[in-house]
């Protein structure tokens, strides 16, 4: 952040510190207002993995969303966090202190005047000190009562009578700040000057808004009454309806905290606000002046309470803004929780979130609120037919690149299949090059392109570069393939923790087809109790189901169909599944369950394995979990079609897939 030059005859501070007469330095500071913009941009991969791995657990998008502002990235502190935190600085607040203080002050005060007049009592030998000393024995035992009753009593002693006053003060005082700012401190050492000007702004106050309800008031009475009493409103409000706000919040807040109390406790401060600078007019006119607001804000908070168990004695000024606290961290905990209908991240208040929490827990909330705003603005998710979100294919494609990516990470470890990560879109080049046509995707000859492109500048032709000029490498041909990939979506692989694992499989594998091998035709079959092709939206948002029945030979009868389309590619068959077949489909299209599995589902399996065999298919069985009776299958499976099997654990399924799918294009 650098200062003006032009501003260097300025001697205010700069970001980092004065800047000098006529300087022409730059300074740099900290950036104080928002998220730093020198930060580098968002990257949306980690977000992407979220709601990617959500929604293939069967998350709806929007709750999938919701969860990734609640839960946050790796280096940022999400919803849940700066809700735990507001929660725990609530329970200290409650925890740490308690709201009686000025009960005990003025107990306090009230036993200092009493011991001492009784001592000066004691020094007098005449009957008058003696009926004195009878009176205040006589006095009530509740401390309102008590202060009230010698609101007329002729103090002998000094000490007695200043202690006396300063309860009066005191009382007035914490009443009064309670519903202004500010006021307890201002009032120290009132005269009664001040104490009348209070008075008399209550009395103006209580007018003005009794017209304003009455609708007569006008923007002149207002102006009038601002210029005569606007010392006692810092905030400065704008008219009527601004300064009503501003007063019920605090009146509000005051009756929170006197429902907070005991109703000993409650009894006893209401009794002694009649000895508020002992003026009983300051105690009616707060009391009209609480009626008045809360018919006009009938939607505050005027019933609540809580519960305070400290040690640290607060008076009822502070008291109330610990309850005004209280409720800007219960309202920032409900617009963090993001619970309410058309919750948006804009709806957080992040003056009040960085007043209760600190800057970088702003930060955090802005930096939350641009990662929803950015990706909504890239499009993760649209509209299906039936109204619902779903994930867009920009979104399918992000994922997809993240999945093989792991994938490509996982491969790079191994031993011999390092070639992987090549890039696959083409052959290798044969020495010959050709002139770009559309629909090529190899990759240019840079040098015969610039070579064209200066020829035909010497003729005449100013153009930089045309697409007459494009020539590229040309490459030995490469071998199409079809392939089928048929995953279990049996109940058993939700509930064994395989959902995910196989889902992530399906992405990787479509990417690389789609993005480096675009001639392969892929096509997805799922089986449970029926099999049937799907894309790889569906896969992905498709949700777990209770459904008893792995139909392998309804999905071979699939998978053969989509070789036979493409008779013209190198068949291959990639079947992940963690259970023997348990279904077979009848000529009628009922699919029959049995388990253990009958004589019949495994024939009519074993029978489509013969068929994909006949196409001269390269079948590969990924088998998860360890089942004794599907081991014994697989390997049947294997001997009748020369196929193999593959047993990876769940972080190696995809590798696994992709690995073999790349081995039976080279095959």
């Amino acid at each position: 952040m650098a200062a003006d030059p032009s501003d260097a005859d300025d001697d205010r501070p700069g970001p980092s510190g004065p800047v000098g007469p006529r300087s022409g330095r730059y300074t740099y500071g900290r950036f104080y207002d928002g998220p730093d913009p020198l930060a580098p941009p968002f990257d949306l991969r980690e977000a992407m993995d979220q709601l990617g791995r959500d929604v293939m657990e069967g998350t709806s998008p929007r709750s999938a969303m919701r969860e990734l502002m609640r839960r946050g990235l790796r280096d940022q502190q999400g919803l849940d966090d700066l809700q735990r935190r507001l929660h725990e600085q609530r329970r200290r607040l409650q925890r740490e202190n308690r709201i009686d203080g000025t009960l005990q002050e003025i107990r306090e005060l009230l036993d200092r005047a009493l011991e001492a007049e009784r001592n000066s009592l004691q020094a007098e030998d005449s009957d008058d000190a003696r009926f004195r000393e009878m009176s205040l024995d006589a006095l009530p035992d509740s401390t309102a009562g008590a202060v009230n009753e010698l609101a007329n009593y002729d103090w002998r002693n000094a000490e007695a009578r200043e202690a006396y006053q300063q309860i009066q003060d005191l009382m007035g005082r914490e009443a009064l700040d309670q519903r202004f700012q500010g006021m307890k401190e201002a009032m120290e050492n009132a005269t009664p000057e001040d104490v009348e000007g209070v008075r008399e702004m209550l009395s103006d106050l209580n007018d003005l808004l009794e017209a304003h309800g009455r609708g007569e008031d006008t923007a002149e009475q207002f102006a009038e009454f601002m210029a005569k009493h606007g010392q006692y409103f810092p905030e400065n409000p704008s008219n009527v309806e601004e300064l009503v706000d501003i007063l019920a919040q605090r009146s509000a807040a005051a009756q929170r905290m006197m429902n907070s109390l005991s109703a000993e406790q409650r009894a006893e401060l209401e009794g002694l606000m009649q000895s508020a600078f002992g003026d009983p007019r300051l105690a009616e006119q707060l009391s009209r002046l609480d009626s008045q607001l809360q018919a006009m804000r009938p939607g505050e908070d005027w019933d609540g309470q809580g519960r305070f168990r400290g040690d640290n004695p607060m008076g009822m000024g502070e008291a109330t803004r610990a309850m005004e606290q209280l409720a800007q961290l219960d309202s920032l905990s409900e617009q963090l929780s993001q619970s309410y209908p058309g919750a948006r991240m804009e709806d957080i208040d992040l003056e009040a979130l960085e007043a209760s929490l600190g800057r970088q827990a702003r930060v955090d909330a802005q930096r939350l609120a641009e990662l929803e705003r950015e990706l909504e603005n890239q499009g993760v998710f649209e509209r299906a037919p039936d109204g619902s979100l779903m994930l867009s294919p920009k979104a399918l494609r992000q994922l997809g690149q993240s999945a093989l990516r792991d994938v490509v990470g996982s491969l790079s470890t191994r031993r011999g299949e390092r070639e992987t990560q090549r890039s696959g879109a083409a052959g290798e080049a044969s020495g010959a090059t050709r002139p770009w046509a559309f629909g090529d995707t190899e990759r240019w000859d840079v040098s015969r392109t610039l070579l064209n492109a200066e020829m035909r500048h010497a003729s005449g032709d100013d153009r930089a570069l045309d697409v007459t000029d494009v020539e590229i490498v040309e490459t030995e041909q490469r071998t199409r393939a079809a392939v089928a990939l048929c995953v279990d979506t049996s109940w058993s692989m939700v509930a064994d923790g395989r959902w995910v694992p196989m889902k992530r499989t399906a992405l990787a594998l479509h990417h690389l087809v789609s993005t480096r091998f675009r001639g392969d035709a892929l096509q997805i079959i799922t089986f449970g109790r029926h099999a049937r092709t799907v894309d790889l939206g569906e896969l992905t948002g498709l949700e777990g189901a209770w459904e008893q029945g792995t139909n392998l030979h309804h999905a071979l009868i699939l998978a053969g169909r989509h070789l036979r389309k493409n008779s013209d590619a190198a068949p291959v068959v990639l079947v992940v599944t963690d259970g023997e077949p348990t279904a077979h489909l009848e000529p009628d299209g009922h699919a029959v369950f049995d388990y253990p599995p009958s004589p019949e589902t495994l024939r009519a399996t074993l029978n489509e394995v013969d068929a994909i065999a006949r196409l001269h298919a390269a079948l590969t069985v990924f088998m998860l979990g360890e089942d004794p009776r599907l081991e014994e299958f697989v390997d049947m499976v294997a001997r009748r079609s020369g196929g193999r099997v593959v047993a990876p654990d769940l972080d190696g399924l995809g590798a696994a897939v992709v690995s073999d799918y790349l081995s039976s294009r080279r095959r």
